[in-house]
């Protein structure tokens, strides 16, 4: 099936249901059993044994988001940050080493340095266009390769072949960040990576009213992640999974309108003085743009804007006058977002030049006339901004 379709079909089974068209919400905590024997026998990778492990609408959700990915099997968890400590918690342990893209997930990056430190667990950070120079890295406790393409941030997009077939070789397990694009656009799993996460608090659920984790993996490595995930405790609620299965049967007619809003937005910002640079690998002009082409079919709503230099007050005044642009994290709703981030304070592998305003937008489903709109309001305030900061010409000679 084409993949429109799946998103459609998949997770469930209206004959099973009593015609109903959705899988209903299944909570629970105790499991009631029949007799000494049952509760005795031998239980399934996957199955209904008790809250935690998951019920018919976790399972429904399960299903759909593994056949939309290509893999034997999805485990789901309470929050993206939690489907990656569970993945990585699930292969390490102490005297391992991880090899970690430099431009991951703030949030990943955090787990790395304050949890799995003090539990024995080494982290080097990777220039994430090394690509096949990856080997020289590899130690002989090098446990896993993991991944974020397009970076977090900077938009930078890894060549995510050269990097598997290297740890491959060496025996690295392989992990990928794949919430930019969703396994919609982009399936990791069929470039030979071992375990793709999604926080589906973005796309999947997109509507900016849950949280979400997801790990896709093979038949080889599924028994050993859902293991993990149930040792770690980490349940997603089933009226989440509920949600998140309305917000997957319109993914696809979503993603598609996110990617041509931004687009438009994103051509438009390349054509105003005041932008240094647009960071978004769809377009022609993006380094990355050639290795996005090959490996993604589409691209989503969200990239980086770099500034020219300007002062403080005269970016602050472009951002906090936005009307169409919430102010915040997170994103993957149907809403426009917009946030100041600042990739030099994190990187320790690669520099970045902090003379450039970063902010990063991320493009909804309103009117694009309407959100260009109030970017030009915005460009205005930061020019006259600028203007109340620049010397007057006295004060020029003079200096």
């Amino acid at each position: 099936m084409k993949d429109e379709t799946i998103l459609v079909d998949a997770g469930r089974d209206p004959l099973a249901n009593h015609g109903v068209v959705n899988p209903p919400v299944y909570r629970a905590s105790t499991i009631l059993y029949p007799s000494v024997e049952a509760f005795e026998t031998p239980r399934e990778v996957r199955g209904v044994y008790y809250g935690r492990s998951g019920t018919p609408t976790t399972f429904a959700l399960e299903d759909a988001l593994a056949a939309l990915e290509g893999a034997h099997g999805a485990v789901l968890t309470g929050s993206g940050k939690t489907a990656v400590a569970q993945a990585l918690m699930t292969f390490l342990e102490a005297g391992d080493h991880v090899l970690m893209v430099d431009t991951a997930y703030g949030p990943t990056r955090q787990f790395c340095d304050r949890v799995l430190a003090r539990f024995g667990v080494e982290t080097t950070y990777y220039d994430p266009l090394i690509g096949s120079e990856i080997e020289r890295l590899i130690r002989p406790e090098t446990r896993i390769l993991y991944m974020e393409s397009p970076g977090s941030l900077t938009f930078e997009v890894q060549d995510v072949p050269a990097l598997v077939e290297v740890a491959k070789a060496r025996g690295v397990l392989t992990m990928i960040d794949n919430t930019w694009a969703t396994p919609f656009f982009f399936k990791p799993l069929t470039l030979g990576v071992d375990v793709a996460i999604v926080a589906g608090t973005k796309y999947i659920g997109g509507h900016s009213d849950l949280m979400l984790g997801i790990a896709s993996t093979t038949e080889e490595h599924y028994a050993a992640l859902r293991k993990g995930m149930y040792d770690l405790g980490a349940f997603v609620s089933p009226d989440d999974c509920y949600q998140a299965l309305r917000g997957l049967r319109t993914l696809a007619v979503r993603l598609e309108r996110h990617q041509a809003n931004a687009m438009a937005l994103a051509r438009w910002f390349e054509a105003q003085p005041e932008v240094h640079r647009v960071m978004y690998p769809a377009l022609e002009s993006d380094p990355g743009h050639a290795l996005w082409r090959r490996d993604f079919r589409g691209a989503s709503g969200l990239f980086g804007v770099l500034l020219e230099p300007c002062s403080e007050a005269a970016w602050h005044a472009f951002v906090d006058g936005l009307e169409h642009f919430g102010l915040g994290a997170s994103w993957g709703g149907y809403e426009s977002l917009v946030m100041p981030n600042w990739p030099e304070r994190s990187r320790t592998a690669t520099a970045w030049d902090a003379r450039f305003p970063s902010i990063r937008f991320h493009i909804g489903l309103e009117a694009p006339e309407d959100l260009i709109g109030d970017l030009e309001r915005g460009f205005g305030r930061l020019r006259a901004g600028a203007r109340r900061q620049a010397p007057s010409p006295i004060q020029r000679s003079s200096a």
